[in-house]
């Protein structure tokens, strides 16, 4: 059975748009930086401890096992953001559990920050750094949450497809958290919006020049997108298979 879930989930992520306070806010050729915020009504201590239950949040489209429930955290140093992966028997054969680690938690500071270091989706085929930091900050009419996710290293993506499909899915999961503690701005990533509206506009052509005609230049240019793996196929060849 092949498990494309994050390719799938990441592509139609593509046909979205982001929240209103979620953004790529810094983007180099091989590393970018997402941003986003929510403030929900809960104080920070309620909103720790929903952080660290994301079993309860995490959206199951982006999980390996199909399912949130097997996603769990332990909010200290070296602790693990884990995914189990269920048993799964057939008629031949007696299945294994299996397990996933999405990310290694770097610092912990209850009602305050988490920080962990881990390549989510298909970056984690990737030999590429990502560290996501959540911020919490409480104030009169409850606390903001903040998910930032800085990555960097060599990857097989174009930045600009990639970095796009990323925000727009961390952006998702805030949603998720957001909605079990009574957000109090709104989250615009849940509203649907037609592929040519979250797509990146294109720029206008510039006049060719003799460079341009000149088939060296064209058949790098071919090479170099031939190199690069789309957010579709990233998993399209991973397969789980009878467990």
């Amino acid at each position: 059975m092949r498990i494309p879930i994050y390719s799938a989930a990441l592509a139609a992520a593509l046909a979205f748009a982001a929240p209103a306070q979620a953004e790529v806010v810094e983007q180099e050729a091989d590393a970018f930086v997402t941003k986003d915020s929510v403030t929900v009504k809960a104080t920070a201590r309620e909103t720790w401890l929903k952080l660290i239950s994301p079993g309860e949040w995490w959206n199951s489209s982006h999980t390996f096992s199909g399912d949130a429930a097997n996603m769990m955290l332990t909010p200290q140093a070296g602790g693990c953001f884990c995914e189990r992966i269920p048993a799964n028997d057939s008629a031949s054969k007696i299945g294994l559990a299996g397990s996933v680690e999405h990310m290694t938690v770097l610092l912990s500071i209850p009602d305050t920050a988490l920080r962990m270091r881990g390549s989510l989706g298909p970056l984690q085929s990737e030999p590429v750094t990502g560290i996501l930091t959540v911020t919490m900050a409480e104030s009169d009419e409850g606390t903001t949450v903040t998910f930032e996710y800085a990555v960097g290293g060599y990857m097989r993506f174009d930045v600009p497809v990639i970095a796009k499909a990323v925000d727009a899915v961390v952006s998702q999961q805030l949603s998720g958290l957001s909605k079990q503690l009574e957000p109090i701005t709104s989250i615009e990533g849940s509203t649907e919006e037609g592929p040519d509206e979250a797509a990146p506009k294109a720029e206008p052509e510039e006049p060719a020049s003799a460079s341009d005609t000149d088939v060296t230049s064209e058949d790098a240019e071919a090479k170099e997108k031939e190199d690069k793996v789309s957010v579709e196929d990233a998993f399209g060849d991973f397969d789980l298979g009878d467990q």
